[in-house]
């Protein structure tokens, strides 16, 4: 049945997704500090990748634990929580004397992210009218999407005007206003069943993710690193599958898997998000490294193309509702494709203007197919089964956030010591090329599961 929204749902939603925004945009806006951290509190390179890689293993493992807390609290519960551990978190690091505080409150950070990004996404799929369900899933991807884009333009402009523990103080009354909204707003409509968490899965899903994140941060480093955690990581996923597969509760539900249909869409969507990932770390860096602009400018290049490819999110999500998932997924893969061809047979020689001309075709197609492949990859399952599916989407974005931008950075480097005739500039634009040439194998795999998980049987 095809109800109206209540403006309770879409607050609710307004609340989830500026929190989602949050911490999102501190993600990528930190970035731009480094340099001065390093400086301040006396830290190398590797040390202060702490402050990116702490959150991304915490919003990582917390991830696969949505479906269980979904079941076991209210919505309202979960996000008062999250909100407020963000809230402590942004507090900690915009006051940090010490670089350990300052890694202990991004850690926070990934706490009260990785249970509301998921919150977000299970209000919408629990809540919304059928037939508004693209469109808010839609209006969900839109806040991901602009979010990393927009980073570190804000985290530029924010250092040069008030210095970098402005980034966290900023963000402070957008959280506390998220939290006023959703307490208010926030609605539950199935009680909360006790049920019990199996520790044993979240410390097999922990190192899992220490594993592979670690050794995919180490890929283009230390190889040996890269291959005993990578490993490791393996291992342990593996004792995790057979763990989820022998109890009566597991941490995720796994049997999903054995629907092809979801896989699919689930694969495709891997694949996207380490191409979307990895454009957004070949982009700045050849700006910046090629082109010779600042850090600044190089922000403001990929800032219409993010902000273009988000507004196209809820667009695509109402033509998902009106007209099937099929035409939006297709044509949002084709744009991808074919924006990522031209990037690289031109890799060597790009200028502004063709990156930012490129770069938006290329956001128009994340922003047309990104949140329908997961809302039509969700819709493949029961609805019993939706929170587990949610779950597994949110981890997957994460977790292919990392491996994307591991591996990406891993081929430049690369290139750039294996090239020895030519200048630094010369070897990271042959480097970005063989970059581009990796994401449009990835690019094109996706479209191939989606043509298939989406034709008509």
């Amino acid at each position: 049945m095809n109800k109206s929204l209540s403006p309770k749902l879409i607050l609710s939603i307004i609340a989830t997704g500026l929190l989602s925004f949050s911490g999102v945009v501190v993600e990528t806006a930190t970035n731009v500090t480094f340099p001065t951290l390093m400086k301040e509190f006396n830290v190398t390179t590797s040390s202060v990748q702490w402050m990116t890689t702490g959150y991304l293993l915490v919003a990582a493992i917390m991830m696969p634990l949505s479906a269980f807390l979904k079941n076991r609290f209210t919505s309202k519960m979960l996000f008062t929580f999250a909100a407020s551990l963000f809230a402590v978190g942004l507090i900690a690091d915009a006051l940090a004397p010490v670089f350990l505080v300052l890694v202990t409150g991004r850690i926070i950070q990934g706490i009260g992210a990785g249970i509301a990004l998921p919150l977000m996404f299970n209000i919408i799929l629990e809540q919304a009218p059928r037939g508004k369900i693209g469109f808010l899933m839609g209006i969900g991807t839109l806040i991901t999407a602009v979010a990393p884009a927009i980073g570190p333009t804000f985290g530029g402009i924010i250092v040069d005007a008030f210095g970098w523990r402005s980034i966290f103080g900023s963000l402070i009354p957008v959280v506390i206003i998220a939290l006023l909204i959703g307490a208010y707003a926030i609605q539950q409509n199935k009680t909360p069943v006790k049920i019990r968490l199996d520790f044993l899965s979240v410390f097999y899903i922990a190192i899992t993710f220490i594993g592979l994140i670690v050794g995919f941060s180490n890929l283009s480093k230390n190889i040996g690193v890269f291959l005993i955690a990578f490993i490791l990581g393996i291992i342990f996923l593996t004792l995790f599958v057979k763990r989820s597969n022998k109890i009566e509760q597991p941490l995720l539900n796994l049997r999903v898997f054995k629907n092809k249909l979801f896989r699919q869409h689930l694969g495709a969507f891997f694949l996207f998000q380490m191409g979307a990932l990895g454009m957004s770390f070949i982009l700045p860096n050849y700006i910046q490294m090629v082109n010779h602009k600042s850090a600044l400018i190089a922000g403001l290049v990929v800032l219409p193309g993010a902000a273009i490819g988000a507004m196209f999110a809820p667009i695509s999500g109402s033509l998902l509702d009106n007209f099937g998932a099929r035409k939006p997924i297709i044509f949002g893969s084709c744009l991808q494709v074919i924006a990522m061809i031209i990037f690289a047979i031109t890799g060597q020689k790009l200028v502004i203007w063709t990156i930012l001309c490129l770069y938006i075709l290329y956001m128009v197609g994340v922003g047309t197919s990104f949140g329908n492949t997961m809302t039509n990859g969700i819709n493949q399952l029961q609805n019993s089964e939706s929170a587990d599916g949610n779950g597994l989407f949110n981890t997957v974005q994460q977790f292919a956030g990392a491996v994307g931008t591991s591996i990406v950075s891993a081929i430049v480097a690369i290139s750039q010591s294996a090239v020895n005739d030519l200048n630094y500039s010369a070897k990271t634009a042959v480097g970005s090329q063989h970059g581009f040439l990796f994401l449009l194998v990835l690019l094109v795999s996706g479209g191939v599961l989606l043509n298939s998980a989406t034709k008509k049987k």
